[in-house]
């Protein structure tokens, strides 16, 4: 079979950090979690589902970070998406009762219909998102990569054996929950700087992902662009963003998710409706949230009680047009490098996975009618995984990537600035007497071992990327630090006891109960 002329990786990068809070009932970012799973990952698992019954042939990469992992298999998590779900279906119900004999009623039987099919979809993988995804990587359609740890921005690590940790813990999830070693790893925030591909080498990884300018600034200057992956001088790939195809998407001027017949995020039930018929749907403080049935589409530029009814049938028919758009251009993008090159271009379209569904309601539909349309009468654009790219083209060029992340400005200043910078003095301090620990105390006694992993534990969750995120953006930004805080104050007292050798195994058991991402640690990936 002959080649296309040129190739699209689409990636969808699914993170989210590790929020569980068994000591109260209900907890505000743990909804994080249930958003995305109803808007996101389910959708993302019924679009899969659809073109598998169909036999229609699809490539998608995918990140499923350990964190997210971790939480899509929580007993007590999914128990509470379970629950989450429930007041929905609740809720659907009574709009259906309300709404008789007005405008919104389509709306209505919209949502209780969709909310139906997530139950399914939900039911169908006995509640195990997780195994979901592995199904359809065993079957060739997804191509599943690992992340850095807990998220961890690895060059701003202070050690390289603190940035090996996660590596080897990237590789340890993975291999829990995906039953074979990771090929990939998106590093988080496409944060890289010479030294990260050793690690990767090390842990057995064949590539990763950088934004555009990590390649395109690299040295020799690359010949095929970002249009081609390109070898690290240790021999690992690393795959460069396009620009074109993610401004398509992301934009807020120009993408497509700003269509006026799309949803509007922005209003929701949970604030629209009268307060005594939207408190039994609220947790049990009473405040107004989103509960995801939105009956409003974007319309426009104006105030949001101003915006017009949604229609679904609309939204989905306009995703359709702009998958056929969103081809026409790669095809295009394909027709005139080819022509340049003399080979097939690679087209790597790297996105937030919680765009499609939570943000872009209509995102899962975008993303069927993409494959559908890929693998309909043209023969100019194919859809690639890496694994596959670099089986197909295993001759690419040889270039220093620079260092480099994603994000305003592409060179790390959302992740360390006069906002957040406080934050790394104690994590590099950890780090350091992280070391220590494990170099004195390893292989000594049953409890100490546990206190060495429940305080690697409590390091990686404070290395995550997101508590520095959040203090830059300007959202939630009390909780990002109270995350590091406590964290970092759950380090340091575990330190102190073993250092002291007074250890409180109540205190060691109550963190490892409610900290307890990361089951296989080992603290000897430190050493």
């Amino acid at each position: 079979m002959s080649d296309p002329r040129g190739y699209l990786m689409l990636v969808l990068h699914a993170h989210l950090p590790f929020v569980r809070h068994p000591e109260h009932e209900e907890f505000l970012e743990e909804d994080w979690l249930y958003e995305a799973m109803l808007e996101t990952y389910l959708p993302l698992l019924h679009a899969f589902e659809e073109l598998e019954r169909d036999g229609v042939p699809c490539a998608i990469t995918m990140t499923l970070t350990p964190p997210l992992c971790e939480m899509l298999t929580d007993r007590l998590l999914v128990g509470r998406f379970d629950r989450y779900l429930r007041t929905l279906e609740r809720l659907t119900r009574a709009e259906l009762q309300r709404t008789q004999h007005t405008p919104l009623h389509d709306g209505a039987r919209f949502y209780a219909a969709w909310i139906a099919q997530t139950r399914a979809t939900f039911e169908r993988w006995h509640r195990n998102l997780v195994a979901g995804f592995r199904h359809f990587q065993e079957r060739g359609q997804l191509e599943i990569i690992t992340c850095t740890g807990t998220h961890c921005v690895l060059p701003l690590c202070a050690t390289k054996e603190a940035a090996r940790a996660h590596v080897r813990m990237a590789v340890r999830n993975y291999e829990k929950h995906f039953g074979r070693p990771p090929r990939g790893i998106w590093l988080a925030e496409c944060a890289y700087a010479e030294g990260v591909e050793e690690l990767l080498e090390e842990a057995g990884i064949r590539y990763f992902f950088v934004d555009t300018h990590g390649v395109l600034f690299g040295e020799p200057r690359p010949r095929f662009g970002n249009f081609a992956p390109v070898y690290c001088p240790n021999g690992v790939a690393a795959f460069a963003r396009d620009v074109e195809s993610s401004k398509q998407v992301w934009s807020a001027e120009v993408g497509y998710p700003g269509d006026v017949n799309y949803r509007e995020f922005y209003r929701d039930l949970g604030f629209d409706a009268d307060e005594a018929y939207i408190r039994p749907f609220l947790h049990k403080d009473g405040r107004r949230r989103n509960l995801g049935i939105k009956y409003y589409r974007i319309t426009g530029k104006m105030p949001l009680h101003a915006k017009e009814l949604y229609n679904p049938a609309v939204a989905r028919n306009l995703a359709a047009d702009h998958a056929g758009n969103f081809m026409f251009n790669r095809q295009q993008q394909a027709r005139y490098l080819h022509d340049a090159f003399g080979r097939p271009p690679l087209i790597v379209a790297p996105y937030d996975a919680e765009l499609y569904g939570h943000w872009w309601f209509e995102g899962p539909w975008f993303i069927e009618a993409l494959f559908r349309k890929i693998a309909g009468d043209q023969q100019e654009l194919g859809a690639i995984t890496p694994s596959a790219y670099l089986e197909r083209f295993p001759v690419n060029q040889v270039v220093q990537p620079c260092a480099s992340t994603w994000g305003d400005k592409g060179y790390f200043e959302v992740w360390l600035n006069g906002g957040n910078h406080w934050i790394y003095r104690h994590l590099h301090k950890a780090e350091e007497f992280m070391l220590e620990l494990v170099r004195r105390f390893h292989d000594q006694s049953p409890q100490l071992d546990r206190a060495l992993n429940q305080i690697a534990r409590e390091l990686m969750l404070a290395q995550a990327s997101d508590w520095a995120f959040i203090m830059t953006t300007g959202t939630m930004v009390p909780d990002a630090e109270k995350r590091t805080r406590d964290h970092i104050h759950n380090f340091y007292g575990l330190y102190l006891q073993i250092m002291e050798n007074r250890l409180e195994l109540p205190w060691l058991a109550h963190l490892e109960a409610q900290n307890n991402i990361f089951a296989e640690m080992d603290y000897h990936i430190y050493l």
